[in-house]
């Protein structure tokens, strides 16, 4: 599957002929299904969203009936390695492939990205404690199925940052958590949630590393 996209009409028409002289490709026209993404566009405006992929998730979790939360997790919940009880062969499996495609939907979902990637610490020994709060991001999803990524046709050419830091958030190695969202004018274009490398001291070196992360990324 490939997207062509560019403001000259007749440059994507002359790609996709000589693409279509070698591998015999089918134009379907006007991008609205890619991949699992979802895409609407009108002259005014773009909307990008996996709302299908999340249903596909919910229901095959077993969550379509559940009841709706207002967060993705228990922010006061500290979660560590031993939390809870191993799960089983078969749940640790199905464990790892929920946080896979929930890493997927993180590609459209940044409201649910700080959570995902504290549970796929866990992902080589998961444990009851570990499923509950998966469980939990997927009542949340269902609360809110279309969030959506918005980029408006006319916008203002000017980047915008933001970082932040959880100090000494990981429980068994100290380590605390970068997050920054990045913005070109209105649109968010890039974020991330990931556990720094290093251990901070103090609160304000974590800030400062989350700092420095957020800057490399608009640089």
């Amino acid at each position: 599957d490939i997207v062509l996209t560019g403001n000259d009409n007749s440059e994507i028409i002359a790609i996709t002929n000589h693409l279509h002289v070698a591998f015999k490709i089918k134009d379907l026209g006007n991008l609205k299904f890619f991949l699992g993404f979802e895409v609407a566009r009108n002259l005014s405006r773009i909307h990008i969203c996996q709302r299908k992929y999340a249903l596909d998730i919910l229901n095959d979790s077993g969550m379509l009936a559940s009841k709706p939360v207002s967060t993705p997790m228990d922010y006061g919940t500290k979660l560590h390695v031993n939390s809870g009880t191993p799960l089983s062969d078969n749940c640790s499996s199905s464990y790892r492939r929920l946080i896979g495609r929930l890493i997927y939907l993180t590609n459209t979902r940044p409201d649910i990205n700080y959570a995902v990637q504290h549970l796929s610490q866990f992902v080589s020994n998961p444990t009851t404690a570990h499923q509950q709060v998966a469980y939990r991001i997927l009542r949340y999803i269902k609360g809110v199925l279309g969030t959506s990524l918005f980029f408006p046709a006319k916008n203002t050419p000017q980047l915008k940052g933001y970082s932040d830091s959880d100090w000494a958030r990981c429980i068994d190695t100290r380590c605390s958590v970068t997050g920054f969202s990045i913005y070109l004018g209105s649109s968010l274009i890039s974020w991330k949630s990931k556990k720094q490398a290093t251990i901070s001291r103090i609160s304000s070196e974590a800030e400062y590393r989350a700092l420095a992360s957020a800057t490399c990324e608009i640089q």
